[in-house]
């Protein structure tokens, strides 16, 4: 079995924060939020990494963080490029926002060629996540059904009390395989607990306490890079027409799609951290001290 690889989703990283050379640092000594996930990958045994960038980001992307993540772990570079599209099908002219997870991932085809973990550039996960999804890849392989799995965090370790969250809540069978995944777009902390609204807060659904979301990151074998591909050209077809300046190829939608085929299982782990990232211009404040309280707590050195 090969080993596991980390898949770095970072093309976003320059829209997101106007140039990367202004990534917030969140302690004293300049590290961002990427900088700890990679610190616990490694620690899980992952040895690799693979970033997904802009092509027109490398430079920067390599002078603010690749080049000393490089002195650590084997680095690799794709690039999610708007072109980079079937034959027969054409960018929509004025077209500028990229396709989304799916096709970030699909741009990784010619890199991974065994399982690979996915998280998210400026999410915060936590060292269990880390080291349940590394120790699931090492000890599980597609047979009649592709073996996927998925770290899932408790609701309430994922919310702000900045302002409201998109979350993806996870259904799951009484084996822990997720059964589907309900996109809720505004979820706020309410009443003591966690609610969604779909009409502009004019009603609100409780969540239950304890809820199981998606906060993107997934294990897969290198078998979900051919579905991806096989399914893009669909989802161009069927999109295109209807919404060609924002359609986006989700990985999720995919996953599911294998799911309902019966063609994939995905296993939820579960993390007891709490997650962390900066949503709100608020929730600095608040990443900052956790992630002092965690270095004081002996989890991370002051440099690494």
């Amino acid at each position: 079995m090969k080993k596991p690889v980390l898949v770095i989703m970072a093309a976003g990283m320059g829209s997101r924060y106007g140039g990367l050379k202004q990534i917030d640092p969140v302690d004293e000594q300049g590290h961002i939020i990427m900088d700890f996930s990679i610190y616990d990958a490694q620690k899980a045994g992952f040895e690799k990494v693979v970033f997904i960038i802009k092509k027109e980001n490398e430079a920067d992307f390599k002078a603010s963080v690749g080049d000393r993540v490089s002195e650590k772990m084997e680095v690799a570079y794709v690039y999610q490029d708007l072109h980079n599209i079937p034959e027969g099908f054409e960018v929509p002219e004025g077209r500028v926002k990229p396709w989304g997870t799916g096709h970030a991932i699909l741009s990784c085809i010619d890199e991974i060629d065994g399982p690979f973990a996915v998280i998210n550039a400026d999410d915060y996960y936590g060292s269990h996540a880390f080291k349940v999804i590394y120790d699931y890849l090492t000890t599980h392989e597609d047979n009649d059904k592709y073996r996927y799995t998925m770290v899932g965090y408790i609701l309430e370790n994922t919310l702000t009390d900045h302002g409201h969250v998109a979350r993806g809540v996870c259904v799951t069978d009484e084996n822990n395989y997720l059964v589907g995944i309900n996109e809720r777009t505004h979820i706020e902390k309410r009443d003591g607990g966690a609610a969604y609204t779909e009409d502009d807060g004019k009603t609100w659904v409780t969540l239950p306490e304890h809820s199981t979301v998606s906060m993107n990151m997934w294990g897969f074998s290198a078998s979900i890079l051919q579905e991806l591909k096989a399914e893009f050209p669909d989802f161009l077809k069927e999109n295109l027409p209807v919404n060609p300046m924002k359609c986006e190829y989700f990985l999720p939608t995919v996953v599911g799609n294998l799911l309902a085929q019966d063609r994939a299982t995905v296993t939820v782990l579960q993390s007891a951290d709490k997650w962390y990232g900066v949503t709100y211009k608020e929730d600095k404040a608040v990443v900052v001290a956790a992630i002092q309280k965690l270095k004081d707590n002996g989890l991370y050195p002051v440099n690494f």
